[in-house]
Parts: structure tokens; sequence; C-alpha cells
């Protein structure tokens, strides 16, 4: 546990920001997931909006410097694959 003033500022916000960079982390992994279960039951008019919650979150997530824009680009091209071969 730190001693000095600034030190305990610091690992107090360092708390801070770890937990909110978690919850964005999982939202946006949750906003994949739940695009992902609509493909899977084939429901085109659920699929649609639920891509593009999660494009937003991934191109949020790399705004905010929560994953690698190669990493997103990859991920939104998968997930515009399957919505391209949802669609016939």
């Amino acid at each position: 546990m730190p001693n000095i003033k600034s030190a305990k500022k610091r690992a107090k916000t360092n708390e801070k920001r770890r937990r909110l960079r978690a919850a964005q982390k999982s939202a946006m992994r949750t906003a994949v997931k739940k695009f992902l279960v609509a493909v899977e039951q084939q429901d085109k008019e659920k699929a649609l909006p639920l891509l593009r919650e999660a494009t937003k979150k991934l191109d949020k997530a790399v705004t905010k410097g929560l994953i690698h824009k190669n990493k997103a680009a990859r991920q939104k091209s998968r997930l515009m694959k399957k919505w391209n071969a949802l669609q016939g």
C-alpha cells in the first residue's frame, strides 16, 4: 500500500480507470455476442440493429484505446461476413 499522498491518489485513479475500461470492454463483447446469437437464430430483423450497435462499440473501443484498430477491423469484417451470409 502506498504511503505518499500522490501515490495513494494514483492508485485510486488507476483502479477507477481499470473498472471503467473493463466495463466498456465487457459492453463491447456483449454487443458482439448478441449479434452472433441473432445470426444463429436466423433473425434478420433483430440482427441488423445489433450489427450496427456492435460496430459502433468496436469503433468506440478503438478511439478509447481499449483495442487495436486492426483488431476492430478484423472483428467488423467477420461480423459483416456473417451478416452477408444471413442475407442469402
